[in-house]
């Protein structure tokens, strides 16, 4: 796995000194590597940003919540160095990333008679980046975009690595193409005004994080989920970087998931069925994750590759970040109809990223017989 910068390696106790140090890590991608900005205030603290948005028309996407909470701020800071600014704001939530509401932000730039020199800002949670870079990647056959994710989920997870889409019906992020950023500015600051419930849903990306690359991070994230759940900077400040640097080493492996990027979705093939089936926004994200790890976990004790012990430890950290645990009482028929459309899948059969013990992750195929025992004992 390429390894992020010696500094700024999955952290420890030693980098929790202070939680306004600024860190940066580097996705090497080639020509289309880009740097991730993590701390407090990030604007202050770091002007590399202005250089993108000098003298360029920017739209800043947001949603309805942020537009009146963060964004006359950030608005404030953009707008002396750039040469037009728009705000395009979307409505709030998951069952909104869909065709029609990503017509808003086409609609507005083209209204605007934006040029392919202008910049997009993702100002939001994972629904508004992987909206606006959908857009970037479309608008006049790709322009540049910014990430600046204000959820703990997006911060250590969808803001990185250049997924973009949209949601079809029949299953999540079906829709969509590989598009960088130029720059993710995590600013920890904008975490503290989450809801518990949304704090909890992103603790569930840090928690798959450590299980598939790295168990001693895992155990971090145990020792320190009492300080993650009540938003404390420095612990939080460590999550993220933490989680950045073991998706940025994957990614910079595999762009385009290919091979070994597929293990970032541990826990996703049983969640983004769990989040089509029950309706987009009923559950979030990283709580159908959650509910997924635990199943991913159960399949891969079954064959041998996960022990009880090692389980355990997962579940116990699931369980602190106050994630569901239990699964939808479907049978298996169900959860393979779902499945069977997943991104992994091949020729409709669903292929799992499982755990051959914490801190390593697989593909592979499972008989249905075992998957079905595998389940059912989920629902028992």
């Amino acid at each position: 796995m390429t390894s992020p910068a010696e500094s700024d390696a999955v952290p420890t106790s030693s980098m929790r000194s202070s939680a306004s140090a600024l860190r940066r890590l580097r996705v090497e991608l080639g020509a289309r590597s880009y740097d991730i900005l993590i701390g407090p205030d990030l604007l202050a603290q770091d002007e590399s940003w202005v250089a993108l948005v000098a003298g360029r028309q920017v739209a800043l996407v947001t949603n309805q919540l942020l537009a009146t909470l963060h964004a006359p701020k950030l608005r404030a800071a953009i707008e002396p160095h750039a040469a037009k600014l728009i705000q395009i704001d979307l409505p709030d939530g998951e069952r909104y990333k869909d065709w029609q509401h990503l017509q808003l932000i086409f609609d507005a730039l083209l209204s605007h008679r934006f040029d392919r020199r202008c910049l997009l800002i993702a100002f939001g949670g994972g629904v508004v980046g992987d909206m606006t870079g959908f857009a970037a990647a479309c608008y006049q056959r790709g322009v540049d975009f910014v990430q600046m994710p204000t959820t703990l989920l997006a911060q250590v997870d969808s803001s990185v690595g250049g997924k973009t889409g949209i949601n079809h019906p029949a299953g999540k992020n079906m829709i969509g193409a590989f598009h960088q950023p130029k720059m993710v500015l995590a600013d920890t600051s904008w975490l503290q005004s989450l809801p518990p419930r949304e704090l909890s849903a992103g603790l569930a990306e840090v928690i798959k994080h450590g299980a598939i690359a790295d168990r001693s991070y895992l155990e971090q994230v145990c020792r320190d989920m009492p300080a993650l759940r009540r938003a404390d900077p420095q612990a939080l400040a460590a999550a993220v970087a933490g989680s950045c640097a073991i998706k940025a080493a994957v990614v910079g492996e595999d762009e385009r998931e290919d091979d070994r990027r597929a293990v970032l979705n541990f826990g996703h093939t049983f969640g983004h069925a769990i989040e089509a089936g029950m309706g987009y926004g009923v559950v979030l994200h990283g709580e159908a994750v959650g509910t997924g790890m635990v199943m991913a976990s159960a399949l891969s004790q079954r064959l041998g590759l996960l022990t009880p012990a090692e389980r355990e430890l997962l579940l116990s950290a699931i369980n602190a970040a106050a994630l569901p645990m239990r699964a939808p009482a479907w049978s298996t028929a169900e959860y393979l109809r779902w499945m069977s459309i997943d991104k992994k899948a091949r020729a409709g059969r669903p292929r799992f990223v499982l755990l051959e013990g914490l801190g390593r992750a697989i593909v592979r195929e499972v008989d249905e017989e075992t998957l079905d025992q595998s389940i059912k004992a989920c629902l028992s």
